[in-house]
């Protein structure tokens, strides 16, 4: 699962004192071409809403980020730029903002968006009755107000780091929500935004389709339909590919390097590599007493070789995830302490030490029950299932009896993330840019449909996790994130497992992608067919 956070959050450090526009309007040069033409992507999961305030899956973020937009946005180098935000200041203390919203954007459905929109969207966030994972930033602001209706100012009572790229938050339509239920509007599937595209229909387990909104201000995209295909096998939607049934897709460590290396191939799609904003993890469910002992979660950790998994399912394309942040960026730390390395002998001691006797099977036990659990994973992901099966071993030669479960991607959240009804989850997390942890790790955030979904507490994360957000230091937030490494290192909520190379292919038929630090679909309005 990767959710998770739609929000890329950036330090409001990096913000000038007083005052922050927006870049020029981008619409201004497309480059030849022809417009008109249609994009057909392949996605292994269906949305689940499309509501974004609602959601915390990948495929409901592919869909709101092309109907609905954000205050501001990160652009291709990952720099925060105005989006339905065309300007704004931050006061020189740093706990006011105040934005100035773009003239002339419409909802989809003609209506004019004010600040109105802006207003609802924050209310609704930080509404106890609405079951959203993202209120928790929107209830560090103090006061929200719209003096008029393309103006919005809000005021923090303390320094908050994510403040301002927290308004990335997609903005909802009060005109059609507000004073009315959220969790059952028809929005959820047919959305109304004010984004590049128009929502057209939703075809349950097949396809939804989205149409070029001619009204966008940034101008209308050159590709005038986006079609989002759920195609549950990753190896069915590779052979739609080579027969021409969708234009891109991410390819497998396999298909990259052994299966898209001919002439024809090559003639016909380009292929992308870079590291990918996101790490894969094995994680526990803390709600049961075998994953309560911090020694049995530290044992599994060691007797897993990250760097097999890393060659075996990867083909070196990745690398060892040691926590929650992608290497290289400035909230990483290199070498963390505590950092169980693969170690089967200590893993053996460490089960020891846990109470643990191996039985004439081959399995440990405790008290008469055998150390045993299922591995659950979703369908579709042929790493992840590779990665549960090479875990599976390892943990067997030390005693421990691993079982795999593979669930299609809806009822795996629903039936089972959303109801903790799991010994261990074999998912993925998108990195944002913002090192705050908040969401997925605070204890606070255990609830139904949380994302700290394993039950993990501590305190002293709590602790640093408030501190770190609290800060504009960024020496001081640093500081907060190096022991936030360590203690999650000691304490192996999870074991993270390795940050991928992202691999995506697309046909050779769009012209005007711009690879990038973001990645390649930051221009995508701009992307045609020659």
């Amino acid at each position: 699962m990767i959710p998770l956070r739609r929000l890329l959050l950036l330090v409001l450090l990096t913000l000038t004192a007083c005052s922050q526009g927006a870049p020029a309007d981008r619409a201004g040069s497309r480059g030849p071409g022809a417009n008109g033409s249609s994009f057909v992507t392949g996605s292994i999961g269906e949305p689940s809403t499309l509501i974004p305030t609602l959601a915390t899956d990948t495929s409901s973020s592919d869909i709101a980020g092309l109907v609905y937009n954000g205050l501001v946005r990160y652009d291709k180098n990952l720099k925060l730029e105005g989006d339905l935000a065309e300007s704004w200041e931050v006061s020189q203390d740093g706990l006011q903002i105040t934005f100035h919203l773009r003239r002339g954007v419409k909802w989809h459905d003609g209506k004019d968006f004010t600040s109105r929109d802006v207003l609802y969207t924050y209310r609704v966030t930080v509404d106890p009755k609405t079951p959203t994972a993202y209120a928790e930033d929107f209830k560090q602001v103090q006061s929200a107000q719209a003096p008029d209706a393309y103006t919005f100012k809000v005021r923090y009572a303390k320094p908050f780091a994510p403040a301002l790229a927290s308004w990335g938050m997609n903005i909802l339509p009060a005109h059609l929500l507000e004073g009315k239920d959220i969790t059952k509007s028809p929005l959820a599937r047919s959305p109304i935004g004010t984004g590049p595209y128009i929502f057209k229909e939703w075809v349950p387990g097949q396809r939804l389709i989205l149409e070029a909104n001619p009204n966008y201000w940034e101008g209308k995209p050159r590709l005038s339909r986006y079609v989002y295909r759920i195609i549950p096998d990753s190896s069915t939607m590779y052979m739609e590919l080579k027969a021409g049934g969708i234009d891109m897709m991410g390819l497998s460590p396999v298909q990259y390097q052994r299966q898209t290396n001919t002439k024809e191939f090559l003639a016909r799609f380009n292929k992308y590599r870079y590291p990918a904003s996101a790490y894969t993890y094995l994680g526990y469910n803390l709600r049961l007493p075998m994953f309560q002992d911090a020694r049995v979660r530290r044992a599994i950790t060691c007797a897993i070789n990250k760097e097999e998994i890393i060659h075996g399912v990867l083909l070196g394309m990745g690398q060892i995830a040691h926590g929650p942040y992608k290497p290289g960026t400035w909230a990483y730390k290199a070498k963390v302490e505590n950092d169980p390395a693969y170690d089967p002998a200590r893993a053996q001691a460490l089960l020891r030490e846990a109470g643990y006797v191996m039985g004439a099977n081959g399995i440990l036990a405790k008290d008469g029950k055998p150390l045993s659990f299922t591995i659950l994973t979703n369908q579709g992901n042929d790493q992840r299932l590779k990665a549960a099966q090479i875990i599976q071993m390892r943990l067997k030669r030390v005693g421990i009896d691993v079982k795999i479960r593979v669930v299609e991607w809806a009822s795996f959240l629903t039936n089972f993330i959303d109801k903790g009804k799991f010994e261990a989850v074999l998912l993925g997390w998108t990195i944002s840019q913002d090192p705050d942890l908040f969401d997925v790790w605070h204890s606070s955030k255990t609830g139904p449909k949380e994302l700290n979904f394993i039950n993990y507490k501590n305190p002293e994360l709590d602790r640093l996790i408030v501190e770190g957000r609290g800060t504009f230091d960024m020496e001081k937030r640093r500081d907060c994130y190096y022991r936030i490494q360590e203690i999650l290192a000691k304490d192996q909520p999870y074991t993270f497992l390795y940050v991928p190379d992202a691999l995506p292919v697309v046909s050779s038929r769009i012209k005007g992608i711009e690879p990038a630090p973001a990645g390649i679909m930051h221009n995508f309005i701009k992307w045609y067919v020659e």
